[in-house]
C-alpha cells in the first residue's frame, strides 16, 4: 500500500483521472522506456506554472517598500543573495548566480509543498527529478569553474599546486571523483528526505487498518504531527540544496582569490 502511494502513476487523485500517453516508447540497452505525462510531471508543471504566476504579480507590484507577496518573495531573495550566495563566493560573483540559485529554491520549494496537498504528489521523491535537478546543478558548477579559470585551467586545477608528477594520474581520479560525488550527495538527499517523510505518514496511517481503532488517536496524532514536521522539511531541503550548490559554485570561482 505505501509503494503504491509513493511511485509514480500515469494517473490523477488516487487514480481516478487517467493522463493520455505514452507519447514516446522505445528500448535501451535492454531497458524499456516511456515517455509521457505521469503524477509527478503533472507536479512539476504546476509548480512551474504557479512560480510563473507568481513572478507577474510580482513584477506588477515592484515598490520601494514591497507588501503582500512582493514582500514575502524580496525577503526570500535577499536571503538568499545576502546569506547564501554572498556567504560563499566573491560579491561579483554572488551577484552573477543569484538568479540561478533563486530559480533552484523556489522551484524545490514548490514541489516540495505540493506533496503535502490531499491527493498531491512530491515530485522530489522521485529519484529521476532529484536527478535531473542535481545535473542542472552540476552543469551550472562546471559552468562556474570553467568560466572563471578556463577550460585548461579548469582541468589543471584537478591536479593540486606540489603533487609529484607520479601522483598527478591518482590525484585526476580522486578529484574527478569528487566531482560526480557531488551532484549525487544533491540528488541522494533531497530525494531520500522527502521521501521518507511520507513513507512515516503512511505507516502510522496504515495501523490504524492492520491494529485496528485502538490505534486511531495516536497515529492520527503523530501523523499530524510528522505532517507539521515535513512543512519544515520542505523548507529545509529546499535551503539545503540550495546551500550546497552555492558552496560547490563558490568552491571554484573563488579558487583563484
Amino acid at each position: 500500500m505505501i509503494t503504491d502511494h509513493l511511485q509514480d502513476t500515469p494517473s490523477l487523485f488516487g487514480h481516478a483521472i487517467h493522463l493520455p500517453g505514452p507519447f514516446l516508447s522505445f528500448d535501451i540497452l535492454g531497458i524499456h522506456v516511456e515517455i509521457g505525462l505521469t503524477q509527478n510531471v503533472v507536479m512539476m508543471l504546476m509548480a512551474a506554472f504557479l512560480l510563473i504566476i507568481m513572478g507577474i504579480l510580482v513584477r506588477r507590484r515592484i515598490a520601494l517598500v514591497p507588501k503582500g507577496i512582493g514582500n514575502l518573495v524580496e525577503a526570500f531573495v535577499l536571503f538568499i543573495r545576502d546569506e547564501i550566495a554572498a556567504a560563499t563566493m566573491p560579491a561579483r560573483e554572488a551577484f552573477r548566480y543569484t538568479s540561478f540559485l533563486c530559480t533552484t529554491f523556489f522551484f524545490i520549494l514548490v514541489c516540495n509543498l505540493l506533496g503535502l496537498i490531499p491527493y498531491g504528489a512530491t515530485a522530489t521523491g522521485n529519484l529521476a527529478v532529484t536527478a535531473s535537478l542535481a545535473f542542472a546543478a552540476f552543469l551550472m558548477i562546471q559552468y562556474a569553474g570553467m568560466r572563471k579559470m578556463g577550460v585548461l585551467g579548469y582541468f589543471r586545477h584537478l591536479v593540486p599546486p606540489g603533487v609529484p608528477w607520479w601522483l598527478a594520474p591518482l590525484m585526476v581520479v580522486v578529484e574527478l571523483m569528487g566531482v560526480f560525488a557531488k551532484p549525487f550527495a544533491l540528488c541522494v538527499r533531497l530525494f531520500a528526505n522527502m521521501l521518507a517523510g511520507h513513507a512515516v505518514i503512511l505507516s502510522l496511517i496504515g495501523l490504524i487498518f492492520l491494529v485496528g481503532w485502538l490505534m486511531v488517536v495516536p497515529s492520527v496524532a503523530f501523523g499530524v504531527f510528522i505532517y507539521c514536521l515535513e512543512i519544515f522539511v520542505a523548507f529545509l531541503q529546499a535551503y539545503i540544496f540550495t546551500m550546497l550548490t552555492s558552496v560547490f559554485i563558490g568552491l571554484l570561482v573563488a579558487d583563484t582569490h
